[in-house]
């Protein structure tokens, strides 16, 4: 697998024209073809490379919409804090800061030390961060 390393602060014409609508990572670009968003990524690896990575995600479908759940819980709770701890200060930014760990706590305590990714990671643990510089995979055909 390819990867290239993306500048957020000054993204390349590459990342704007493989991610039109967000322009964003993450981006995994498979036979030219740009596949945006992390769990549409994860989805896509799942099924095309399914002998490479067998049981990425659950097979059962109340697994599977769990798994979404609480994916969807961290884009929308812990993103949205995380972006409120870095762009405001003050009241607001303890407030979000609260709201983060709190979180953080719930998804700990739901996710613990299962098995993710088909057992290629364990344990729920999360770095809270925006790097500046992100990486861009291409991946094999």
């Amino acid at each position: 697998m390819n990867t290239k390393e993306e500048n957020m602060l000054d993204k390349s014409p590459m990342l704007l024209q493989m991610n039109l609508v967000h322009k964003m990572v993450p981006v995994l670009i498979h036979n030219g073809k740009p596949i945006c968003e992390s769990l549409v990524i994860l989805q896509y690896i799942d099924e095309v490379w399914k002998l490479e990575f067998p049981d990425l995600l659950p097979s059962d479908t109340y697994h599977l919409q769990q798994a979404w759940f609480w994916a969807d819980f961290v884009d929308e709770k812990i993103c949205d804090s995380g972006k409120r701890i870095l762009m405001t200060k003050g009241e607001v930014q303890e407030g979000a800061n609260k709201e983060m760990i709190e979180c953080l706590k719930i998804l700990e305590g739901v996710l613990g030390d299962k098995l993710y990714f088909g057992g290629l990671v364990r344990e729920f643990d999360m770095e809270i961060g925006i790097p500046q510089k992100i990486r861009v995979a291409k991946a094999p055909t």
